[in-house]
């Protein structure tokens, strides 16, 4: 079966990044409904995909802009330590946002000094040329449940 729009789509895959470190080793399979949903893969993926079937395999190099996007300075913020609580640790993830208009950001803890702690809501991935290498293991026709309700398939 070839891939089409509503074709669930399994693959199993790896990530790596322009010098060829492993970013994602792909330890499970990805199942994903094909087509454009929110839930899918990067456009870019989809459409080296589109059209194939079990056994295809491709490399896609994904620009910062078909990815995670670009790095902005302007998610990183430095705050005072004393509004934090005293167990902290780098690494650690903060919701924040500003009043119910305003879309909440996750922000890692970067770094964390005596007097300031300094945050990042960049995605990791953020600003980095990655390689998606994949290769389809398996292709079927989505349920109409599956359509509906556009979610994540589990392999």
């Amino acid at each position: 079966m070839k891939i089409t729009k509503n074709s669930v789509v399994t693959v199993d895959y790896s990530v790596v990044d322009a010098e060829g470190n492993l970013v994602d080793e792909g330890a499970k399979p990805i199942s994903y409904l094909h087509g454009g949903y929110e839930s899918g893969l990067f456009p870019k993926i989809e459409a080296a995909l589109d059209g194939k079937d079990v056994g295809y395999s491709v490399d896609v190099e994904l620009a910062p802009e078909d990815a995670f996007g670009d790095y902005e300075e302007e998610l990183v913020e430095v705050e005072a330590r004393s509004v934090f609580p005293a167990e902290l640790e780098v690494g650690m993830q903060f919701e924040r946002g500003e009043g119910d208009e305003a879309e909440s950001l996750f922000y890692a803890v970067m770094e964390i000094t005596d007097d300031k702690v300094v945050l990042d809501a960049n995605h990791p991935l953020a600003g980095l040329v990655l390689t998606f290498s994949c290769t389809v293991t398996g292709v079927r026709s989505a349920t109409p449940q599956e359509i509906k309700e556009k979610a994540a398939i589990q392999p």
